[in-house]
């Protein structure tokens, strides 16, 4: 029986760095799972880390959290960190809170825009 804290990230190396694709909501039970994830990969330095949304229907404040942790973590790091595949309500949490003017946001993982 699959745990129902942890959430299924695929890890895809690509050119020059790394992209997580967390899969399901983004909430209080999993945002611990994500986070894990996320520091693991920053611990690996990657040149850069993208994490793709395209599969997250549903994030709260602590998925928030965690996406900013990262963010410190990697710049700390030297990471380029980046978000990329927004869906709607993704994207409104982080507009209503000004972060899409904090993160890096790419339309896909592709996206070459990771300073």
């Amino acid at each position: 029986m699959a745990d129902p804290a942890r959430i299924d990230i695929r890890h895809d190396s690509k050119p020059g760095g790394l992209v997580l694709t967390p899969s399901g909501d983004v909430d209080l039970l999993r945002a611990a799972s994500l986070r894990s994830a996320l520091m693991r990969a920053i611990d690996g330095r990657p040149d850069r880390l993208v994490v793709d949304m395209h599969e997250v229907d549903y994030m709260d404040s602590s998925g928030v959290a965690t996406l900013i942790e990262a963010m410190q973590a990697a710049r700390e790091a030297g990471v380029a960190f980046a978000l990329c595949s927004l869906n709607e309500q993704v994207l409104t949490t982080l507009q209503i809170t000004r972060l899409d003017s904090v993160f890096t946001i790419m339309d896909t993982p592709d996206d070459e825009a990771v300073a």
